[in-house]
């Protein structure tokens, strides 16, 4: 150090080897003071403490101390260009070859001669066993006793090697740090301390013990996030509602005029709703179902208990043409029973006149009930009596524009959120942990299940002569793309292209239109407008239509480049067609060869299911990319595993107790946390 006396908010720029040029590098990781370089989480860790002679090891992951005997570094220009390092390494007892792909500066850090640990996967590839781009460590971090070496977050200056330098004469202050869990929850949970924790992360004595830090540290992440949800969804409930009594025969009536038969789990979520309204304190429920499964159903039925009694109900949806879908099955559906309503749409493309005189309808109380999208977030938009709040697709709105919409009336209302995106109950608790939650699992009687296809190239030209068939007999077709343009890197179909080559060939006699998210949105209304009403048998489109109109007449969905997809988003994608008593189908197009991509995509041909798609496509994938990691706070697990449901269920379990029991003030750090929390989560 330059100086004595280090604290935990020394600057970084304090310490010994820390120029100018290497703290800006540290800053760019967001690394400023020792604090921040002892909270600075490795990322993996790379094991050379089961040390193998070459003579010995087998495929599989591998460690060895061997010579470099030769290295060398080559340019490849076979279907992309490629950069090959490649080293012949050896020790007393046998010689093997190491590979590195893309990793130009490998061939200067090792030296012909020198001898080091080398950790990586000795497999079978490109027709000879080799070490696939290893790690590797001076030998002589044998000698120091540090057999299990952290690898950190890196920078083109800041090295894990770096790093280590850096921690190394400051891990002592790790002592320093308050221990952010409860000391009741560390007891109860057998667990190591932070501080603990901390040196073990850095500085590992052996894998057992850095498993152990690594289950501390994770529970604590895994406790912070659910206690978030537990602690604001305790100050939802002491929030005063406005009670909305369940008359069991008005809404028997109102079923019986329906023109088919409620499932169990509809009716099911429904009466969890109704019980919910009828309480004093303000509802806050997620209804969740897959596509097609009658969400919107029981969310009328809510609406209609609530317009019974006089009060006031807001729906609002991501789309325009989803708004007056939702207008449009009120009327079919409820048609005379909420004439006294006067229901109205309040859109963005609303004529300013009729606007105002909307407005003057809610805010005298006129109009029970109100459909719209973002427009009803106007600041000038008040309600004489909202109730009930029903939000359609969710994740589409904002923390703050939920709030702003909560405030709309003169009292807090009961609010409804619908969702048609599956998510596993374990990662419920973590991402809405805030709401409760109804789920309906079934699916209309005699809704027939769509039939889905893995298509080869090779069979392209006989799924377009069937396609064409149901054209021809009267049916629509939608065309899904990953892409608005070509991409000479990304190798995808794009919408542009693949609308210009259907209508200049195999489609030629066809009505053919294409829809993206670079079109305005009057233009993507007018599109899909006129598909509903078929002015066009194909629609070419970006996964826009994810979450879009009901097309009873649409029996067809081709996916080109299904593998740049998720499942979660193929089965969404998927549910714009089956919409009817027609049989649906739905086409995956792939030309990948990756055995991975391959059984992704065989689980949607094998299944409907989406909750069980979406536990398949979060196993494969990782939540951030299905859910979005910063809309859920999910971007805060550095440790913790979203998939481990007892992990879950002990910190849930831990939550509870311990806010039954405790006075959250007299603990700043958590009260920190969850405000922290809330600001990044849905969790408001």
């Amino acid at each position: 150090m330059k100086s004595d006396g280090v604290t935990l908010q020394t600057p970084l720029s304090e310490c010994k080897g820390v120029g100018i040029v290497i703290n800006n590098w540290l800053a760019k990781l967001g690394l400023y003071t020792v604090q921040d370089l002892l909270e600075f989480y490795p990322r993996r860790w790379d094991d050379y403490s089961n040390v193998r002679r070459i003579a010995d090891i087998h495929p599989g992951l591998v460690t060895v101390t061997a010579k470099i005997e030769s290295i060398t570094s080559r340019q490849s220009f076979r279907g992309r260009r490629l950069t090959i390092t490649e080293a012949i390494i050896s020790d007393d007892s046998g010689t093997i070859r190491c590979i590195w792909f893309n990793q130009p500066y490998v061939k200067a850090q090792l030296q012909q001669g020198q001898k080091y640990l080398f950790s990586g996967k000795f497999e079978f590839k490109n027709n000879y066993l080799s070490l696939q781009s290893p790690s590797f460590e001076p030998s002589s971090a044998g000698a120091q006793h540090q057999l299990i070496l952290p690898i950190y977050p890196e920078n083109k200056t800041i090295t894990s090697k770096l790093i280590r330098k850096l921690v190394e004469p400051v891990l002592h202050l790790s002592n320093k740090l308050p221990d952010h869990l409860p000391a009741s929850v560390i007891a109860n949970q057998k667990l190591m301390s932070y501080q603990a924790a901390l040196e073990q992360l850095h500085k590992p004595t052996s894998m057992a013990m850095l498993e152990a830090a690594r289950g501390r540290l994770a529970f604590e992440e895994m406790f912070m996030l659910i206690l978030t949800g537990l602690a604001t969804k305790q100050e939802i409930q002491t929030e005063p509602g406005l009670p909305i009594p369940f008359e069991v025969k008005r809404i028997k009536a109102a079923i019986a005029t329906l023109p088919f038969r409620m499932t169990d789990a509809q009716r099911k979520a429904a009466w969890e709703i109704f019980q919910d309204l009828e309480r004093p304190q303000v509802m806050n429920r997620l209804l969740e179902g897959d596509v097609g499964s009658g969400k919107t159903i029981v969310a009328l039925l809510a609406a209609y208990s609530a317009i019974a009694e006089g009060h006031q109900v807001a729906i609002m949806v991501p789309t325009e043409i989803l708004a007056r879908q939702h207008m449009t099955s009120i009327t079919k559906l409820f048609g005379s029973l909420l004439d006294m309503a006067r229901p109205q749409l309040l859109l963005g493309s609303t004529k300013k006149s009729e606007k105002q005189a909307i407005k003057a309808d809610l805010a005298s109380g006129e109009t029970k009930l109100v459909v719209g999208t973002h427009a009803l977030f106007s600041e000038d938009i008040r309600f004489a009596d909202l109730a009930l709040v029903i939000i359609d697709e969710q994740h589409r709105f904002g923390v703050t524009q939920r709030r702003e919409l909560k405030t709309k009336g003169s009292t807090m209302p009961h609010v409804l959120t619908m969702t048609a995106t599956p998510i596993p109950r374990s990662l419920a608790l973590v991402v809405y942990g805030e709401l409760d939650i109804s789920i309906i699992d079934q699916l209309p009687e005699g809704r027939k299940k769509t039939t889905t296809k893995l298509i080869n190239q090779d069979a392209r030209d006989n799924m377009y002569r069937d396609v064409d068939a149901r054209i021809g007999e009267g049916q629509q077709v939608f065309v899904v793309c990953p892409l608005i343009d070509d991409s000479d890197t990304l190798g995808a179909k794009s919408v542009t292209s693949e609308y210009e080559r259907l209508r200049a060939s195999v489609f030629a006699h066809r009505r053919i239109a294409c829809i993206h998210g670079k079109l305005k949105p009057q233009e993507k209304e007018q599109i899909m407008q006129d598909f509903v009403l078929h002015e066009y048998d194909i629609l070419v489109a970006t996964s826009v239509i994810e979450v879009g109109v009901d097309v009873a007449n649409a029996t067809t969905m081709i996916i080109e480049s299904a593998e740049r997809f998720g499942l979660a988003a193929l089965h969404q994608l998927r549910g714009r067609v089956g919409r009817s008593s027609l049989q649906s189908y739905c086409y995956l197009m792939s030309e990948s060869d990756n055995p991975m991509t391959l059984q992704r995509l065989r689980a949607l041909e094998r299944s409907n299911d989406g909750m069980r798609l979406s536990q398949i496509d979060l196993e494969m994938r990782g939540p951030g990319e299905i859910y979005g990691a910063k809309q859920h706070g999910l971007l805060d697990l550095r440790m913790a595993n979203v998939l481990d449901a007892k992990l879950i269920a002990r910190a849930q379990a831990e939550a509870q107790a311990f806010l039954a029991s405790n006075d959250m003030v007299e603990y700043p750090y958590i009260m920190q946390q969850i405000n922290r929390l809330k600001a990044i989560t849905t969790l408001d």
